[in-house]
């Protein structure tokens, strides 16, 4: 009986901390739902998605109702005699407005549609930034998991070392300087295992930022896994997408075409404007200053209005000037943002090639540094190698496993910076990257 409860008191708590375990799709999703920068971002959209309406605006019809009642008291006095008389008069007034010409409201119509694609634009940017953010932070934090657990090992073998070279020296099969040169790095080391708990602490804070609350537990990569380059292999073909697919591009390309309707829409300004006009005017009157009798009247009118502006102090100029030179400004941005994408897919790109030319030398590295330190080891026993030789070998392994791992985790966030940067990043993407883990 005892053991069968010991046995599920065991078996809840490893599901507790399997429950504690979350993945990288996972943190997405509490990202998506917390993230500062990313409700932002939305709230923006909901707000730019409004713009489209206000220019509308400007092409419906404008209906006003207005009012009013007075009450008049009046006091006459006459030869002598005083009379008084009182009366009323209240009255309404319905009107509407339909524009039939104003060049400047089509073109404030058509600046909305293009505002809002903007807003949407912006929108995507920012989901794939939110994508790039949260992968960054994951993998900081396994970054410094393992950078943590490296010196930790090492601490480990270095304390066996240090404890051989006490034993080898009370027995006089060893000098002091083995036993000093082992302390030094055991010294060494426990700075450095300080360093890596404040460094973990840091990215985990990080990553907490982005999802408002502690991460936990988090999924690893699998062992051995198999990096793949990018698809196509062809680093023009990843430019040549950043430059018209970026959503950073496409933004300031609609930024240039707001532009060029706003030099439309200011020199507007001198066109004539043609809108259809009708009211109805109802008055009623129970009399008046020279007549006791009311009187009730109700007049409706509908026409057309027009105007012709011909002289505004040639502030329609220096608005159509102002608005060209603001078209080139734009114009400069868009060629900005095009070679900041193209710069961008670039680096991703090579960042990506490199990563795995790195991964793939650090594996070999790593096999070449397991048979160094097992040589150098059984050196140390025959007497043929000194404890700094371990030494030496042991730190170069937890090294080399530690770059490994750091270069794994920089090449998977440079292939979803290079997808981002060509404009076509998208949560599946995200679901590739999360197969590579394990719990």
């Amino acid at each position: 009986m005892r053991k069968t409860a010991i046995a599920t008191l065991l078996a809840g708590a490893f599901v507790s901390i399997n429950a504690h375990a979350i993945d990288l799709l996972q943190v997405y999703r509490e990202a998506l739902a917390n993230d500062a920068v990313y409700a932002s971002a939305r709230a923006t959209l909901t707000a730019g998605q409004e713009r489209v309406v206000q220019g509308r605006a400007g092409l419906l019809p404008q209906i006003g109702a207005g009012g009013s009642y007075n009450r008049t008291n009046l006091d006459l006095d006459a030869a002598g005699i005083s009379t008084g008389r009182n009366f009323n008069t209240n009255g309404y007034s319905v009107t509407l407005s339909q524009p039939l010409f104003r060049a400047a409201n089509w073109e404030q119509y058509q600046q909305s549609k293009l505002s809002v694609a903007a807003s949407e634009a912006q929108f995507a940017q920012a989901q794939q930034d939110l994508i790039v953010r949260v992968s960054q932070a994951y993998f900081d934090v396994l970054a410094s998991q393992d950078a943590l657990a490296s010196v930790q090992a090492q601490k480990s073998a270095i304390t066996e070392q240090l404890a051989s070279a006490k034993r080898n020296f009370e027995v006089g099969t060893a000098t002091i300087t083995d036993t000093h040169e082992a302390q030094a790095r055991y010294d060494l080391v426990i700075a450095q295992e300080f360093a890596g708990q404040n460094d973990l602490e840091i990215k985990r804070t990080a990553l907490q930022q982005i999802i408002g609350k502690p991460s936990g537990a988090l999924a690893t990569l699998r062992p051995g896994i198999k990096l793949s380059g990018p698809e196509p292999a062809i680093i023009d073909n990843w430019v040549q997408s950043a430059e018209q697919q970026n959503y950073g591009v496409i933004g300031q390309q609609l930024a240039l075409e707001i532009a060029q309707r706003e030099i439309k829409r200011n020199r507007a300004g001198h066109y004539p404007t043609l809108d259809l006009v009708a009211s109805r005017n109802h008055s009623n009157q129970t009399g008046s200053l020279t007549s006791p009798v009311g009187s009730v009247s109700d007049t409706n009118v509908i026409g057309v209005q027009w105007n012709i502006p011909l002289y505004a102090g040639f502030a329609v100029e220096s608005r159509v000037r102002e608005a060209i030179a603001l078209q080139d400004r734009t114009r400069s941005d868009l060629e900005n943002a095009r070679r900041v994408a193209a710069q961008g897919a670039r680096q991703a790109f090579l960042g990506v090639n490199s990563g795995l030319a790195q991964v793939r030398a650090l594996e070999a590295a790593e096999i070449s540094s397991q048979s160094a330190l097992e040589s150098n080891r059984l050196g140390y026993q025959v007497g043929v190698r000194i404890n700094i030789d371990v030494l030496n070998a042991q730190q170069q392994l937890y090294s080399t496993r530690r770059d490994l791992a750091r270069a794994r985790y920089d090449t998977i966030v440079n292939g979803l910076r290079l997808k981002s940067a060509a404009g076509v990043l998208k949560e599946e993407d995200l679901a590739v990257v999360n197969s590579l883990l394990v719990p």
